[in-house]
C-alpha cells in the first residue's frame, strides 16, 4: 500500500537553518515486526515538536532512537548535526564507540512514563547527580543549579524530600528538573503523563507549556494529550503504522485533519 505524503505546513520562518534535529528515512526492528517504515523528521532549534498516534505506532520507538536507547536499522539520526549511534566509513554505518555514543545521548534528556528517581536520594540530590557524575560540575554548583531548577517547576519547598515523600506529578516534575539540569539541547517527553492520576497530570503539563513557551527548549514530546498540542506545540505529527501520516501547526493537523486515519484517530478525543 502507497503512503500518501503531505507537504508540512511549518512557516518558512521556523525552517532555516541547522536543524537540530535530522532524522533521515530510518527504519527499525524488532525481529520481523518493521516499527518504523522510513521516518525522515526535521526538528528545528527551539521548536516544540508533539508527536500523536494510536499505541503502537512507533512513537515511543522513535523517541528511543534519538537519543539511541534502541539502535535503529538504517536511516540516520543527527542532533546538532553529529550522528547517533553510529559512525561513517566510506558511506556504510559502523557502531561508533560506547563513550562517543554516551557524549550524544547526554545532549538528548529524556523524560520517561515512569519517573525513574533514586529513591535513596532527595530531590535535590537526584537533579544535582547527573551534572556531578556525567558532566562533571562541581557539586557546590551542581547543587545551586539544582535549587533553581526546582523553584523552576515549582518545588522549592520540596528539596529536601525523597521520592516516597512526594506525589506522582511531583515526582515528575523533580524528572524534568533532573533532564533540565543536563543542559540538553533536545528533551525528549515520552507519554509522561500517562502513569499519574488525573487530578495531577495538570501541574506537569503546566511546566512542560512553561518551558515551551518561555525558555526555548527544544522539545519533542510523545503525548495524547490533545489540548496541551494544541496549545503548546509549533508543529504536531501524526504517526500510524511506523510512518509519518501528517504534520504541521496544531490548527492544521488538529483542526483540518486530512487523512481518514488521523480523522478516526481524533475522533476518540472529540477534537474535531
Amino acid at each position: 500500500m502507497t503512503e500518501t505524503v503531505f507537504q508540512s505546513s511549518l512557516p518558512s520562518a521556523r525552517r532555516g537553518g541547522q536543524p537540530m534535529v535530522r532524522i533521515e528515512d530510518v527504519h527499525k526492528h524488532f525481529g520481523s515486526l518493521e516499527v518504523l517504515r522510513g521516518v525522515s523528521l526535521e526538528v528545528q532549534p527551539g521548536e516544540v515538536v508533539c508527536i500523536i498516534g494510536p499505541s503502537g505506532s512507533g512513537k515511543t520507538t522513535l523517541l528511543r532512537c534519538i537519543n539511541f536507547l534502541e539502535s535503529y536499522d538504517a536511516g540516520r539520526i543527527y542532533v546538532d548535526e553529529e550522528l547517533v549511534g553510529y559512525q561513517e566509513r566510506n558511506g556504510r554505518l559502523v557502531p561508533a564507540r560506547e563513550k562517543d555514543i554516551a557524549r550524544v545521548r547526554a545532549e538528548t534528556a529524556m523524560v520517561f512514563q515512569q519517573f525513574n528517581l533514586f529513591p535513596h536520594m532527595t530531590a535535590l540530590d537526584n537533579v544535582a547527580f547527573g551534572p556531578i557524575k556525567v558532566r562533571h560540575v562541581p557539586a557546590d554548583e551542581a547543587r545551586r543549579n539544582a535549587r533553581e531548577l526546582l523553584a523552576r517547576v515549582g518545588l522549592a519547598d520540596k528539596a529536601v524530600s525523597y521520592p516516597a515523600q512526594l506525589s506522582g506529578g511531583q515526582q515528575q516534575r523533580v524528572a524534568i528538573a533532573r533532564a533540565l539540569a543536563m543542559q540538553p539541547k533536545v528533551m525528549l517527553f515520552d507519554e509522561v503523563t500517562s502513569a499519574l492520576d488525573p487530578e495531577l497530570v495538570g501541574e506537569v503539563l503546566a511546566v512542560m507549556e512553561d518551558l515551551a513557551a518561555s525558555h526555548g527548549v527544544t522539545m519533542i514530546v510523545v503525548t495524547h494529550e490533545m489540548l496541551f498540542a494544541r496549545e503548546a506545540a509549533d508543529r504536531v505529527v501524526f504517526m500510524d503504522g511506523g510512518v509519518i501520516v501528517e504534520e504541521g501547526t496544531p490548527d492544521v493537523v488538529l483542526g483540518g485533519p486530512r487523512s481518514d486515519r488521523l480523522r478516526a484517530f481524533l475522533r476518540r478525543f472529540h477534537t474535531t
